[in-house]
């Protein structure tokens, strides 16, 4: 009997420890809800520009009033805290937290990255969010990252984009020779084996290029950022489509570091912004084009044209050479191209059947 009593009592004294520690636990645990964090977040946009900067500030007041102010983020436009083209360095060495640009904007730094964002006559926007999400994309762009100290999400869309501003009209391939071109990515690669000198300049920078004649063409996004920038006043031609970024998604890095220092609930609370911004922005951008676009055709100064098809053609194999080439060389671009095409060739047969099937016969009738 005492013997039971005995074994009774460890028991309860177990049982009591174990209770003390589960608590000494717990209170911890609750009070890390309470723990605040402060984080810069860099991008490459201008100030307040509509869609792409926008996206990022909303970005940082979702995340403020969703965490009820546990994780506060500052925005800066290009140039702010860091050179706009200098985003994916500043997050990989801490000097932010966070950036917010397009990917192919490092691409001489992380080549096989530019898939990630855009690649010429590539997937369009919802294509692209279904690689990403549902295909093994983000996967794949998070292993990549990792050894930057990066942690990658899609944070933005803008839809097939436009051609680009001309000041000269584009008859043939031949009117390319010579011009001097803002394009960057893979679209610049192409442009320039197609006889066009490439330039890489921040968008804060392509008015007064353009305007000045430093540079003859430029393309930016499409009617919606194109007018905030005041390009339709710079040039007179505005060429279709954007064969060089049917679908462009923007990236939300983050430094593994920092991001290793927040609870899970504020991790889970970044995942679902970014994809939440992900979609709102594509929605932004539907109907800001489709007002700003209605403004371009009605302006008797401007000229909405579509590329001639021997133009198209031509940079349709020029972007099949730069593709393959830039696979062969590198490892990591082989293996996300593979994971790319090969959900772009299922992909493909379905967009036929259903939307672009149905855009084509309802353009029979509006």
């Amino acid at each position: 009997m005492k013997r039971r009593e005995f074994v009774g009592s460890m028991m309860l004294a177990a049982g009591a420890t174990a209770c003390s520690k589960q608590s000494v636990e717990f209170d911890t645990d609750v009070i890390r809800p309470f723990e605040t964090f402060k984080w810069n977040l860099v991008t490459s946009w201008p100030p307040r520009l509509p869609g792409l900067g926008l996206g990022a500030e909303n970005f940082a007041e979702r995340i403020g009033k969703a965490s009820n102010g546990r994780l506060k983020i500052k925005v800066y436009a290009g140039g702010e805290l860091v050179p706009a083209l200098e985003v994916f360095d500043a997050v990989r060495h801490g000097t932010a937290q966070m950036g917010h640009d397009p990917s192919y904007y490092h691409s001489g730094k992380v080549p096989a990255a530019q898939y990630f964002t855009a690649i010429p006559f590539g997937l369009n926007a919802n294509e692209m969010n279904a690689w990403l999400y549902y295909g093994g994309g983000l996967e794949l762009w998070k292993e990549y990252y990792a050894q930057f100290n990066l942690i990658p999400f899609p944070c933005g869309q803008t839809g097939v984009q436009m051609g680009g501003w001309f000041n000269k009209e584009i008859n043939s391939v031949d009117d390319l020779a010579g011009l001097k071109m803002r394009i960057p990515g893979l679209g610049g690669e192409v442009m320039q084996r197609a006889g066009v000198t490439q330039v890489t300049i921040p968008a804060s920078d392509i008015f007064t290029s353009l305007k000045t004649g430093a540079i003859d063409a430029a393309e930016w996004v499409g009617p919606y950022n194109d007018v905030s920038l005041g390009l339709q006043n710079a040039a007179r031609y505005y060429f279709y489509p954007g064969w060089h970024e049917p679908g462009p998604t923007i990236e939300m890095i983050i430094n593994k570091d920092a991001w290793e220092t927040l609870p899970d609930d504020l991790k889970a609370l970044i995942e679902l912004a970014c994809q939440a911004i992900n979609l709102d922005m594509q929605s932004e951008y539907n109907y800001g084009n489709a007002m700003k676009l209605q403004q371009l055709e009605s302006d008797p100064n401007i000229e909405v044209r579509p590329f001639p098809d021997d133009v198209l053609a031509l940079l349709y194999k020029l972007s099949v050479e730069v593709i393959n080439e830039l696979s062969a060389k590198d490892e990591w671009s082989a293996r996300i191209q593979k994971s790319f095409f090969d959900f772009m060739k299922m992909s493909v047969r379905n967009q036929q059947i259903s939307e672009q099937a149905f855009l084509n016969v309802r353009s029979n009738f509006l």
